[in-house]
């Protein structure tokens, strides 16, 4: 495709810990066009954030180990890339949104030290203009009183504003492509809609691509274009969002999508929740990943694991998805 930006092919993440290999991501495939959002959604410990890790080439090496897969962005595969090649690439060409802003802001050093830090690094300017445009990205993403929150530490602000400082540095070197691993985790939901909203601004004003991580079907219907479902490191439904929501083939699709609540559910009706817990990696051994908590299990689902096929738009991995 001319204007894909990423294209992740059959990407598999093992980690190896106490003599076991745990496969927690294991062939995900998926591409993003320039200036489109893709959701990336699933339960934790489905291998969301470390397709995202492995994207930046930030795993922790030990214990994690990519042992296949291609990642191209902009056509070159970024896992033949040296260490001194990535860090010219990561926060300048592709930039990410990390879960928690208080954790990685550094409590030490102020606001303006750290978005500055980075635009020197990747932008070569002095630290003068470096700071003018710490300045110009905090008034972006709509900080009040930037020349004052510049000179201000992390613990100085609230949730939302350290997400918002987040998000500046993300986007001070105006990346290709923006990764957002659960931005609006731990926020009110008012904070969490402006959050999204400028996101969505943001994007369209850079025409930057962007992947969303969460688990949050809500966040995935007010931001993506297409949706990729995650479960046990294995992708089992890829569309756009419109047939996700008005068509989902997958069980496991149609299982999260019955437990979000409804305004119009009848009073003391119960939430609808997909039974059981999520197998560990390791346990599986043969058959469809799901099967243990699957509404439409049938014998072979116990034998072989189906494939990702094409069911008219949408992409599923179920034998019995009709």
């Amino acid at each position: 495709m001319e204007n894909e930006i990423l294209r992740v092919n059959n990407l598999c993440v093992h980690f190896h810990t106490e003599g076991r290999v745990i496969p927690a991501v294991d062939g995900v495939s998926f591409s993003v066009p320039k200036g489109e959002t893709l959701g990336i959604v699933g339960e934790s410990g489905c291998g969301k954030s470390v397709t995202a890790f492995a994207i930046m080439q930030l795993l922790p090496m030990p214990p994690a180990k990519i042992t296949k897969g291609e990642i191209y962005f902009k056509g070159e595969n970024l896992l033949t890339k040296s260490h001194e090649e990535m860090r010219r690439v990561r926060g300048n060409n592709i930039s990410m949104i990390f879960q928690e802003p208080m954790t990685s802001l550094n409590p030490v050093f102020t606001i303006g030290h750290q978005i500055s830090e980075a635009i020197m690094q990747h932008q070569n300017l002095s630290k003068r203009d470096a700071l003018e445009k710490t300045v110009e990205m905090l008034r972006l993403v709509k900080i009040p009183l930037p020349e004052k929150r510049i000179k201000e530490y992390p613990h100085q602000l609230s949730g939302g504003m350290r997400q918002r400082v987040m998000i500046a540095m993300a986007l001070s070197c105006k990346p290709e492509l923006l990764i957002a691993d659960e931005p609006t985790t731990a926020l009110d939901v008012t904070i969490e809609a402006q959050i999204l909203e400028l996101i969505k601004e943001l994007k369209e004003k850079l025409n930057s691509a962007v992947i969303m991580i969460t688990h949050d079907l809500g966040v995935i219907a007010e931001v993506a274009d297409k949706v990729a479902v995650m479960y046990c490191g294995r992708i089992v439904e890829y569309s756009d969002v419109y047939s996700i929501f008005n068509d989902a083939k997958h069980p496991y699709t149609r299982g999260l999508l019955s437990s979000i609540p409804d305004i119009d559910t009848p009073r003391g009706l119960k939430l609808k929740a997909i039974k059981g817990v999520v197998p560990s990696p390791d346990e599986i051994k043969k058959g469809c990943r799901f099967k243990t908590r699957c509404e439409c299990v049938k014998g072979e689902c116990f034998d072989t694991e189906p494939p990702l096929i094409k069911v008219e738009s949408s992409f599923v991995r179920c034998w019995n998805y009709r």
